[in-house]
């Protein structure tokens, strides 16, 4: 006689893990923003100085650097389950050292319902993060639209003059979390 085993068990274990799963997606943003201030990667700031400033932004549109060129990629990616339109108006510029650039990424939430996202940046090559600043991000802060808006988010930025030589081509990627605030957590 075979005995019927109850499958309870491995039904408690799977809901445990995608409870945790869930967690730990919900939590990456804050938790990049945290590691990011810790170690100092964050190119928001130089020497403890927000961009935002106009004295250090001013100081950084001094001696441009005509006699290079460099190019400057933009991808944009959605975290698993962003459900927004989210994409570079301008997939690449080319930049002289020293010279501050506008750029523009389209948003947009095709759902029905209000959410919030946060943008997390990534650079290649890990050698220009250090002199490549963005002086105002849309990256900087999260991200608010209504169901069916849509919204352009400029980015400005500069790239150092003592880049390296070598470094020809930079590829700042951004991905887009969901990062809309739990209906159960607002209690």
């Amino acid at each position: 006689m075979v005995e019927k085993k109850s499958h309870r068990k491995i039904f408690i274990i799977g809901g445990i893990v995608a409870v945790l799963m869930f967690g730990f997606c919900f939590a990456m943003v804050p938790l990049y923003t945290l590691i990011c201030k810790k170690t100092g990667i964050n190119t928001t700031s130089v020497a403890g100085t927000e961009l935002t400033k106009p004295s250090v932004a001013a100081a950084l549109g001094k001696n441009i650097d005509m006699s290079r060129e460099i190019t400057v990629q933009f991808t944009a990616t959605n975290h698993m389950g962003m459900p927004w339109d989210f994409y570079p108006r301008t997939k690449s510029v080319k930049v002289h050292p020293g010279e501050k650039v506008q750029v523009y990424f389209y948003a947009k939430n095709p759902t029905e319902k209000n959410m919030t996202a946060q943008a997390i940046p990534a650079m290649t090559p890990t050698e220009a993060i250090s002199h490549f600043h963005k002086i105002e991000c849309f990256c900087f802060n999260q991200q608010k639209l209504k169901a069916g808006e849509s919204r352009e988010m400029g980015l400005l930025f500069q790239i150092d003059k003592d880049l390296p030589k070598e470094t020809q081509v930079i590829t700042l990627a951004y991905t887009l979390f969901d990062a809309t605030p739990n209906e159960a957590s607002k209690g």
